[in-house]
């Protein structure tokens, strides 16, 4: 089963270098490396399906599929070509149509112009993943500016779902510090966010 949260090594921003190294990793059949990319990408490749299929279980399903695929194409990756998370949500997203393809199946008897048109609704959640991405760089941008000690708090808070006690044990730091941070950290993101 794949937790929700990501670690601390996984909140931050997965290096372009990296990630592309692991890729290279499993094209050399490395299964630490795919080991160490599914550790590093399952979260988020999760919660892509996750929106695209609307059922968890769906979505761990296609995840494995995506792991499969990638682990067999990982030859055809060329940096060149983009960034490879971009590579990787690709194939998470392209699976989820061809989950709701086959949920789309037409029935016997059922005239095709009756049936629930999921292909329409995958074709909005990719754009919304668009969105989301364009969204995650501004994200990332804002992020940046934040001090390391907010940054830190924000991303055990809200990426590990830890409580103000429990970052507040994590970094070794006050109570009341931790809910400062992690107050004045949202307000300078809300005000990065909106300009």
């Amino acid at each position: 089963m794949i937790r929700s949260g990501e670690s601390a090594g996984q909140a931050r921003d997965l290096d372009a270098g990296q990630l592309a190294g692991l890729i290279r990793g499993c094209a050399d059949r490395d299964r630490h490396a795919f080991e160490e990319l599914y550790r590093l990408v399952a979260p988020r490749l999760l919660a892509c399906l996750v929106r695209m299929l609307r059922r968890r279980e769906a979505a761990e399903d296609a995840l494995q599929d995506v792991f499969v695929q990638i682990w067999n194409r990982a030859a055809q990756f060329d940096l060149t070509r983009g960034h490879p998370l971009a590579w990787l949500v690709s194939m998470a997203r392209y699976r989820a149509i061809d989950v709701l393809r086959a949920q789309r199946a037409p029935l016997a008897g059922v005239p095709a112009d009756e049936e629930p048109d999921a292909l329409a609704s995958a074709e909005l959640a990719l754009d919304e993943t668009a969105d989301l991405e364009r969204s995650a760089s501004l994200l990332r941008r804002c992020l940046a500016q934040l001090t390391a000690v907010q940054r830190r708090c924000l991303q055990l808070a809200f990426w590990e779902g830890y409580s103000h006690a429990q970052v507040a044990v994590t970094t070794g730091n006050p109570i009341g510090s931790v809910k400062s941070w992690i107050r004045r950290g949202l307000l300078s993101l809300k005000q990065c966010l909106q300009t």
